[in-house]
């Protein structure tokens, strides 16, 4: 590759998201300090080390010529739902959620790849089939097309990550030109849906789980007692984020944090951790950061030289400020309780190399065209 063609990577996006990963890093290692559990005890060190890989993977998958990727759709979709059918199989259960499966001494959740692998083939068969947008027939194959995944997904139980993929497919089908009727049919099907929908979930008892969370949300002081351990969570996070005040209680010395009142501070809950050690500034950086990250995406996807490249920064950037605003709203009570992970920042290996995954597929779309000016 020419020295030419490498002025066109995007280093302001890749040095934002090498500044929230070093932020996650310090985080992680002032949640776990003086953890009785061996494995949180390392946990800084295995991020970094997931940090260093996931560097290769930026390196490699930029490499890659992006329009590859759609002469693989096929096989990438089939790949996906295979590895969501092994979790149902032989999944890894914990807190509740069937969505890892153990590859080696890892525990990887393939719906977090399929994120951006769905981003790929349903970018290749919108981009292919453009000329299709506004047939309301293509639009139920482009749906048949996410559903599936999702109906694994949904199964876990995983309602955020489900929805996410919805957010997916609406993106790029917004972005190639869906008729406003066909949106609204859609919309008021699935509104009717809801409830129905709901009354079912409650009454399969591998699915209770997700339900429970959401009368958590809006019912607080429903069954108190059951759920205890969902309301001690969302207290303690509150309680975390505003004890922090303006500059926070101090690196290593946040009471929620160090006394271990707040759980999952490492994953879930590490916004209000680092809302509890560096106050409001803190979490207003990392917001910025973010921020910053979605914008540099969306940018590259508004001069990538054709469909594909568009739809896949597109899908790669709802992504990012999809799970960041779910991430931050449950932290702060605005939304219900997921383990869904803060982008780049939380402790992860399937979380941040899929993400990572991403900014390497967004680098190739941005090598492939004219620089972009600050």
């Amino acid at each position: 590759m020419s020295a030419k063609l490498w002025r066109h990577f995007d280093f302001w996006l890749l040095g934002a998201v090498t500044l929230l990963i070093i932020m996650g890093l310090a985080m992680i290692r002032s949640a776990t300090l003086n953890s009785l559990d061996p494995d949180l005890q390392s946990a800084s060190n295995k991020q970094l080390i997931f940090a260093l890989v996931g560097a290769v993977i930026v390196l490699i998958v930029s490499l890659i010529d992006y329009r590859r990727w759609g002469g693989l759709a096929t096989g990438i979709y089939l790949a996906l739902i295979l590895m969501l059918a092994i979790v149902e199989v032989r999944g890894i259960t914990s807190f509740g959620a069937n969505r890892w499966i153990r590859i080696g001494s890892l525990n990887l959740q393939p719906s977090e790849l399929g994120k951006f692998l769905i981003t790929l083939t349903l970018g290749h068969l919108v981009a292919t089939h453009q000329d299709q947008v506004t047939k309301l027939s293509f639009v139920f194959r482009t749906l048949v097309h996410v559903g599936v995944p999702v109906l694994f997904i949904f199964a876990q139980p995983d309602l955020s990550t489900a929805v996410m993929y919805v957010v997916i497919w609406l993106t790029i089908m917004w972005a190639s030109g869906l008729r406003l009727k066909h949106l609204a049919l859609l919309g008021g099907t699935a509104a009717a849906a809801v409830p129905v929908g709901f009354l079912a979930v409650v009454g399969i008892p591998n699915l209770r789980y997700m339900a429970d969370r959401l009368v958590v949300f809006f019912v607080p002081n429903a069954n108190s007692v059951e759920h205890q351990d969902a309301l001690y969570n969302i207290n303690q996070a509150l309680i975390s984020i505003g004890s922090g005040g303006w500059t926070g209680q101090g690196y290593g010395h946040g009471s929620q944090v160090q006394l271990h009142f707040l759980k999952v501070r490492h994953t879930d809950f590490i916004f209000s951790a680092i809302s509890n050690e560096f106050g409001f500034i803190g979490a207003v950086v990392v917001i910025l950061l973010l921020a910053f990250v979605v914008i540099r995406i969306f940018r590259v996807g508004q001069k990538a030289r054709d469909a594909y490249g568009r739809y896949i920064c597109y899908g790669v950037g709802i992504e990012v400020m999809y799970q960041a605003f779910f991430n931050i709203g449950m932290n702060m009570n605005l939304l219900p309780v997921s383990g869904i992970p803060l982008p780049f920042v939380s402790y992860g290996v399937s979380s941040l190399w899929s993400f990572l995954l991403g900014i390497g597929l967004v680098e190739s779309v941005a090598l492939r065209h004219k620089k972009i000016e600050f």
